[in-house]
């Protein structure tokens, strides 16, 4: 066990969790040194998870270095989502995933774990979390700003697409947790005047990307999520909110049109078109 000195170190710190997370430091830690290394950063206010190297995410652990955005818990959400899509028709095997603004990876390391067979595919633009996400997503990771540096093999042949996009609006940056603000990349919380100019530009690429019936899946705030639809609609997707209040999570589904009769979802069928994925809160 930790000593009580580096528990009330953390405790002073705010540390909420502090005998947590001192135990989780002494067994990260190979030294005393080391120990005592690792405390001074966090109590310097370094996030838990970069100070130990990683993050629990979906019973994974998801490497996470200095500067790279930490995988939140409610992301899960989506993840569990994305699962269900990606498993509801046959033929899992021929499943193509795709996580844009993938930073360290969580998501398409949780989906490949949870969607056997499946290739995955993930993407970002900061080159420290794609080093990351190379260690961590069992498939290819590109670097580049969203669908710039994808093969043009996959166009057409998403089934399902995910991204974490950025959602937090430039002013509201300055009230976000000093954690996040300074230890964090801004290119990865910054989402604009009203946080969904990156969302808007995934939404727009995507009917390109995503084979017939294939399904965009992105996180965003329950405030926004009406404009994100709206986004989604004129990118000629139809969209659809799902929520979990225990998570305080909140993500936005799109479709494309299918040719072929929906069999999965109970949802509305017209000449043969699947146009809905979901629309259900759940508790």
């Amino acid at each position: 066990m930790p000593g009580p000195d580096i528990v009330s170190r953390l405790r002073a710190a705010g540390c909420v969790f502090a005998e947590d997370e001192a135990e989780l430091l002494r067994s990260a830690a190979r030294s005393a040194g080391e120990l005592d290394l690792m405390v001074d950063r966090r109590v310097a206010g370094l996030p838990l998870e970069q100070v130990i190297g990683w993050a629990e995410f979906r019973g994974l652990r998801i490497e996470v270095a200095p500067g790279v955005f930490v995988p939140r818990r409610r992301t899960e959400f989506l993840v569990g989502l994305a699962t269900e899509l990606a498993l509801a028709g046959p033929a899992v095997r021929g499943r193509v995933i795709l996580d844009l603004c993938c930073g360290a990876g969580a998501i398409a390391a949780a989906l490949a774990a949870g969607v056997p067979g499946a290739e995955v595919h993930a993407a970002d633009i900061d080159p420290t979390a794609v080093a990351c996400a190379r260690r961590n997503v069992p498939g290819a990771v590109y670097q580049g700003d969203l669908f710039d540096p994808l093969p043009a093999s996959l166009r057409g042949r998403v089934t399902i697409l995910t991204a974490n996009v950025p959602y937090v609006p430039t002013g509201e940056i300055p009230f976000l947790p000093p954690e996040a603000r300074t230890y964090e990349p801004g290119i990865a919380l910054d989402g604009g005047p009203d946080g969904l100019n990156v969302l808007r530009r995934v939404a727009a690429g995507a009917p390109q990307w995503l084979a017939s019936g294939g399904q965009l899946l992105i996180e965003t705030s329950d405030a926004q999520a009406p404009h994100a639809a709206a986004a989604f609609t004129a990118a000629g997707l139809t969209p659809s909110v799902a929520t979990s209040a225990d998570l305080d999570a909140t993500v936005v589904i799109g479709q494309t049109l299918t040719t072929k009769r929906c069999r999965s979802h109970h949802g509305f069928v017209a000449g043969g078109t699947c146009r809905r994925v979901f629309d259900v809160i759940y508790p």
